[in-house]
């Protein structure tokens, strides 16, 4: 049997989830479809997700179409759950990518279409809600090919469009499409030859698996208008997983959650070989053993003895794991396709007693979304986390509050920024000299890098001048303590190169004893190299850069006198401004501070008819004074503060 790992994508409220219940019931998985509205569908089970009726987690539901399991994957369509998006998307086989036939395409599908295109995943849209007042045929399709893509290839039309009776009417692909990938197909076009059905349907069915083409089908997911029509093109044109079932075992971990008595299970896709229950098997963070295995399996999760290659499951026992890593032999790479969070709140509890309790809670959420990334202050006793939005801080503060009992508030949301190196930068300790207490010996320089390189860090001296350890050491310690600059925000695009080093080989007493204070170990270099690095960097100085974020911007042309002021006080710049007819379309770059106040004042602005896309671009430094973030470790910069907390006293 072929198995097929679909993912479900689409802007919130487009029918995603509702699609996904119509084709388990045409499966004969459920008996009635679930509905959004009333909170009984199978993928939203958090209770959150069935109240505010979007989804936050991505969910993993199982049938079967003739001889093909499809593992299908609904995720979220909200923008500030991005992120869940992101983890799902390296273990597609292929997408359907959901539009309304009423909104057409909105801001989400623009940026999910680019990176499905962009990684080269196999998708097919799906434009729902035929049914609905205000659904539209042609004009979609011609908004398809502009906004998305012109690789599109209908599959058949809507009829009664707007009606309860609305359906999809099959009908031949055009070759028109199909012909600039195919030189027979071609030729057979501009000659006007016939073509026969099985060659077009061989041709579509081969580019579509390599990303060219993308099949369009219209319905809707809540009459089931066109669902037999996209059914079999999901299975007919979709590629099934691949996998060789002898090879060593390679598997990635893209979705962690916690069991009924706190347990971990770690969501598994298997790319390669087989794992097995009470098997141990390689993690990033050592070896763990498998307890137990559930395999997807007709709307459900059955128990099973082995995960095999292709396959979608539960896994037991592994609990070091965390989102992202991989298991047995790597597959890929792991590349962020979506920007990080751009924002970032503190967030308090009501009650002063819940701050042990509140951490914790944090840390359990963020091994769902390593991306909250919670950051705790020791000093001031405050516990900030990242954000993508607004939404996603409301979904925070009712998780906590449902799931752990714990109360808390928000402070006001602020713009998470980077710093980069303005210039090169050097510095030196010498072990135990100019007030260095400890058996090491550091030399770094820090260089900017291009933006986007990331941090790179390099050898000047002998990889052999000293023990293997004492280098691993330094490159992490200084990977760690770049998260915080010279104002307190990570440090971007830079290279570190170790120019010095040094040690004190192993001592011992005369009873062969091993002597601490006479030897280096690896304490000394990750306690010197905060030292050393942040006086290069501080040599280099740093610039502060926030995220900006490229907008597109549709608004009556008759308000653009009243809009272009405002964009000049929020820092917008606008690099085109088109008109066509009534409308007049901006596009451009805006702090991602400014974004959400925009979004507020759009409405007011465009008599409700502005239409606002933004995503983040890039970074630019902050003009003015740079924005300091309060640090969170011993503060480097300060040598005596950081010996005293590090070494318990400041050396003469």
């Amino acid at each position: 049997m072929r198995i097929l790992n679909l993912g479900i994508l689409a802007h919130v409220d487009a029918g995603k989830t509702s699609l996904t219940e119509r084709l388990l019931h045409a499966a004969g998985v459920i008996d009635e479809p679930g509905s959004v509205d009333d909170g009984n569908t199978q993928t939203d089970t958090l209770a959150l997700e069935r109240r505010r009726g979007i989804t936050i987690k991505s969910a993993v539901v199982s049938f079967t179409v003739g001889d093909v399991t499809v593992n299908l994957i609904d995720t979220p369509g909200h923008p500030d759950f991005i992120a869940e998006v992101e983890r799902v998307l390296h273990v597609l086989d292929g997408a359907v990518l959901v539009v309304s036939a009423v909104e057409g395409v909105q801001a989400q599908t623009r940026i999910l279409m680019r990176t499905l295109r962009r990684l080269r995943i196999p998708t097919i849209v799906f434009v729902n809600k035929i049914d609905r007042g205000g659904a539209r045929g042609d004009a979609v399709l011609r908004e398809l090919a502009r906004r998305l893509t012109p690789a599109i290839v209908p599959m058949g039309a809507p009829a009664g469009l707007g009606t309860r009776a609305a359906d999809f009417v099959p009908a031949p692909p055009p070759l028109d499409v199909l012909a600039e990938h195919d030189d027979d197909l071609l030729s057979a076009f501009v000659d006007g030859t016939a073509v026969p059905r099985e060659r077009v349907l061989h041709a579509l069915t081969t580019q579509t698996r390599r990303s060219e083409v993308h099949p369009v089908y219209f319905g809707s997911a809540v009459t089931g208008a066109g669902l037999d029509a996209l059914t079999a093109g999901i299975v007919t044109h979709l590629p099934a997983a691949e996998g060789d079932l002898d090879a060593a075992a390679s598997a990635s971990v893209f979705k962690v959650e916690r069991g009924p008595a706190g347990e971990k299970i770690a969501y598994v896709r298997m790319f390669a070989g087989t794992i097995r229950a009470r098997e141990r098997v390689h993690l990033p963070n050592g070896e763990q053993k498998i307890t137990g295995i559930a395999v997807f399996d007709d709307g459900g999760a059955a128990e099973s003895g082995a995960l095999t290659a292709g396959r979608i499951g539960k896994v037991w026992g592994l609990g070091a794991a965390r989102i992202g890593d991989r298991i047995g032999e790597p597959h890929g790479t792991a590349a962020h396709h979506f920007a990080p969070p751009s924002l970032e709140s503190v967030v308090a509890p009501v009650r002063a007693g819940d701050r042990g309790a509140l951490y914790t809670a944090l840390t359990q959420l963020a091994e769902q979304d390593p991306l909250i990334d919670v950051r705790h202050d020791d000093v001031r006793g405050e516990t900030s986390v990242s954000l993508y939005g607004e939404v996603q801080k409301e979904v925070i503060q009712a998780t906590l509050a449902e799931e752990y009992g714990i109360d808390v508030t928000f402070r006001d949301t602020t713009t998470i920024c980077v710093e980069r190196p303005a210039g090169t930068g050097e510095a030196v300790e010498i072990g135990q000299k100019d007030g260095n207490p400890f058996l090491a010996t550091i030399g770094l320089r820090v260089e900017p890098a291009p933006p986007g390189a990331g941090v790179t860090f390099r050898l000047e001296v002998e990889a052999g001048a000293m023990p293997a350890a004492f280098f691993t050491a330094v490159q992490e310690t200084v990977t760690a303590t770049l998260q915080q600059g010279l104002h307190g925000w990570q440090v971007a695009d830079c290279t570190v190169t170790m120019t010095r080093s040094g040690y004190w080989p192993r001592q011992s007493h005369a009873h062969q004893q091993f002597d601490k204070s006479m030897s280096s170990t690896g304490h000394d270099f990750r306690s010197l190299t905060p030292l050393v690095l942040m006086a290069a960097l501080r040599s280099a100085g740093t610039v502060v850069h926030e995220p900006v974020h490229r907008f597109h911007l549709e608004a009556p042309a008759d308000q653009l006198g009243a809009l272009l002021p405002v964009l000049s006080r929020l820092h917008a710049v606008p690099s085109s401004t088109v008109t066509h007819g009534a409308t007049c379309v901006l596009e451009g770059g805006i702090p991602a501070a400014a974004v959400h106040e925009l979004q507020v004042r759009l409405p007011g602005l465009t008599r409700g008819e502005g239409v606002l896309e933004s995503a983040f671009d890039r970074y630019e430094p902050v003009p003015g004074p740079p924005p300091a973030r309060a640090r969170t470790d011993h503060n480097p910069l300060d040598r005596a503060t950081y010996l005293l907390r590090v070494v318990r006293r400041v050396p003469a």
